[in-house]
């Protein structure tokens, strides 16, 4: 069952009931979260990297896409061109999710 929904230019990504994300459309920049696989998904498939995390939320911007957890973590993946990745410095474009440190710090 699926609990949230969340449409960016050319993917998008759900929530299930069971906190299992899934992502489909255009996947060379990253965006869909499947690592190595940047190919384009023309069905829902599920980000094995964010399996066994409660996420709460999803956002799917204009190439990148992000999740915040129960524990009130955010992660985020796709084109680190602009910086919108919040991973700083490394504005390189991120395969997999990946937790925002600057948020962690509390």
């Amino acid at each position: 069952r699926v609990v949230a929904v969340s449409a960016g230019l050319a993917h998008s990504l759900t929530i299930t009931a069971d906190s299992s994300i899934s992502a489909w459309g255009e996947g060379e920049t990253g965006c869909l979260g499947h690592g190595e696989d940047r190919s384009n998904q023309l069905l829902p498939k599920k980000i094995e990297a964010l399996a066994g995390q409660r996420v709460v939320a999803v956002s799917a911007g204009l190439a990148h896409s992000l999740t915040i957890t129960a524990d009130s973590s955010i992660s985020a993946w796709g084109e680190g061109e602009t910086g919108c990745l919040g991973h700083g410095e490394d504005r390189s474009n991120q395969m997999l999710p990946k937790k925002v440190e600057a948020w962690a710090q509390g």
